[in-house]
């Protein structure tokens, strides 16, 4: 298959954190351009990585991309999405209504149901209005990792269905008229989204089982509302000589074996290979050479890399284990291996005579893949929206509608089935895990980035909130901020890859945690080839890479533990135990 042949006039990328979205939405986009025709990249994640990628400054408005004739990019900004979108809905009431009056409205229109309408608002005008992108040619979205994405692809279907069922006129935003105004576009969105001649979502995933295993599930779920025209593209892949290496060959086997083991669903669709790039896909040029086997593997001479390397992950066991409970969350740039890492730590704590809950916040957790069997004094979970939503919706209708008529009773029922009910309930669901610290360990892998910061940024809203009506609110969510800014309550570990983009996305993500006044306990370097001895020359110059960003990482905390790349995928004790680095790796040769 070839992308760029298929292209239709939308087209999505998406797939499991970590896998490569961006770079090849990028490739993709600079490639049809370079054809003569006028492309837009847009960026849905709330964590955007376009700017690092392209070498160019963007915003909310499509901006050129130097050195590509035809191309524009921009991000959905989510902060200057909602400042747009609370203008819109209060603007026409400046001067007719008291300053009272609007500051309410405002206060209304502040929460992260407004945030995740008003970005929706603005994917779903590139979609669903036509005069918007008449000038393009094709469409490009490079969207957040999987989870967040299928969120996002459900909604215009969501927003469309409890509007027409609405007849209260209301939602959680305030009056629907707002929302009425967008109906049209919205069912647009859902047209377009469901039409396989315009509209093509491109799974990106990378040879390994996990990524692999979420993308057979996304294919199916996408099925699910409708979007049936999709192509899978199989990101870094080794492609050069393993003989004689047993890390090469290490690396080799374990993608043949993921692919070998493909679900079924994945292998009849369309598929392009791209093989594993010697150097860092940042600018114009190194995204052009993508496609291009003799460009992609083709490296300099190298340095052997002379640099002190930070100790083991075991090291910061030891001190997590000290005050004998509390939470610990990992967090960072999809795919860069949180949801390993937290399981590695929990089952280490477990085994030391710890009892341990093990839970996610991730809309597309898979903790169940890595920890398969069942561990002594370890209980594992996950906040699941949809049944989190269920029961939210029970305990209001059992409580706040006890006292209500038939008529409003029937009312809070259809206010309750708005798609910011899901919000309210994954936050309330995260508040009680959270609580649980006080009694023992909790181990929370989070979403990527961009959703972790919108749930941090939900936490402080509802803070607020709180702050005012505390008597009608739960005792977790009362003191989920202060549990979260106390450094002896929670440990945030930063995950990371020794690569450009996980980097710069952690120190973003450590700069935003710093202004909710929370700071990281630890960074966790992962999946680091320096730990490993290979002659392969695109692991070589991979390895070299590694010695700017673990320096980089050294100039951002004090407190690092790095965990090596492992011949075979760390799944339950044994491979677990093996990131700890407390005695030598049977997969890897220390230098």
């Amino acid at each position: 298959m070839n992308l760029v042949e298929k292209a239709t006039k939308y087209m999505f990328f998406t797939g499991k954190g970590g896998v490569g979205k961006t770079s090849v939405s990028c490739a993709i986009a600079i490639a049809l351009a370079d054809t003569g025709r006028r492309v837009l990249l847009v960026s849905t994640d709330p964590a955007s990585n376009l700017d690092e990628v392209l070498h160019v400054e963007l915003s909310s408005t499509p901006t050129s991309v130097p050195g590509v004739s035809g191309l524009d990019a921009l991000n959905i900004d989510p902060e200057a999405a909602v400042s747009a979108y609370r203008e819109k809905l209060i603007g026409p009431y400046r001067g007719l209504l008291p300053d009272a009056s609007l500051k309410s409205m405002e206060e209304q229109l502040s929460g992260s149901c407004t945030t995740e309408i008003a970005a929706f608002d603005e994917f779903a005008r590139l979609l669903g209005d036509t005069d918007k992108t008449a000038n393009y040619d094709h469409v490009i979205f490079d969207t957040a990792p999987t989870g967040h994405t299928m969120r996002l692809l459900s909604l215009p279907k969501s927003w469309t269905t409890f509007i027409e069922g609405n007849t209260t006129g209301t939602s959680c935003l305030g009056p629907l008229a707002g929302l009425e105004q967008q109906q049209e576009i919205y069912a647009s969105s859902v047209r377009t989204l469901m039409d396989g001649a315009r509209t093509t979502l491109v799974l990106v995933t990378r040879p390994e089982q996990s990524a692999l295993r979420e993308a057979a599930n996304t294919s199916a779920e996408l099925r699910e509302i409708g979007v049936t025209n999709q192509c899978l593209v199989l990101n870094g892949v080794l492609n050069s000589d393993t003989k004689g290496d047993a890390i090469a060959t290490a690396f080799a086997t374990r993608e043949q074996a993921a692919v070998g083991s493909m679900p079924k669903k994945l292998t009849k669709l369309p598929t392009q290979e791209i093989l594993l790039s010697a150097k860092a896909l940042l600018g114009v040029e190194a995204l052009r050479g993508m496609f291009k086997p003799e460009i992609a593997t083709k490296t300099v001479a190298l340095k052997t890399p002379n640099h002190a390397l930070p100790g083991p992950l075991l090291n910061i066991v030891d001190e997590l284990e000290k005050p004998q409970k509390g939470v610990i969350m990992t967090m960072g740039k999809g795919g860069v291996g949180k949801t390993s890492i937290a399981a590695a730590i929990a089952v280490e704590l477990a085994r030391r005579g710890h009892p341990v809950h093990l839970s996610t916040t991730d809309p597309a957790a898979h903790i169940a893949w890595v920890v398969e069997n069942p561990i002594p004094l370890l209980t594992i979970s996950r906040i699941n929206p949809s049944e989190e939503t269920k029961l939210y919706q029970n305990e209001v209708m059992l409580s706040a509608g006890s006292n209500l008529d038939e008529e409003g009773r029937a009312l809070l029922d259809e206010d309750l089935r708005s798609p910011c009910t899901e919000e309210v309930a994954v936050f309330r669901s995260f508040a009680k895990v959270v609580a649980e610290g006080q009694a023992g360990f909790v181990v929370l892998d989070t979403a990527p980035t961009g959703h972790t910061i919108l749930l941090l940024d939900a936490a402080q809203a509802y803070h607020k909130e709180v702050l005012r009506q505390s008597s009608n609110m739960p005792d977790s969510v009362i003191n989920l901020l202060p549990r979260l800014r106390d450094p002896e309550y929670t440990r945030i570990l930063i995950i990371t890859l020794p690569e450009a983009t996980p980097v710069h996305e952690a120190q973003h993500l450590q700069e935003d945690l710093a202004r909710a006044d929370i700071h990281p306990f630890a960074w966790i370097i992962n999946q680091s080839l320096s730990l490993v001895h290979t002659t392969n020359p695109v692991l070589l110059a991979r390895q070299e890479n590694e010695t700017t960003y673990i320096k980089e990482v050294e100039q951002l905390t004090t407190r690092i533990a790095i965990v090596p790349w492992l011949a075979e995928a760390p799944t339950d004790t044994s491979g677990l135990e093996k990131m700890l680095g407390g005695k030598p790796s049977l997969a890897a040769t220390f230098h």
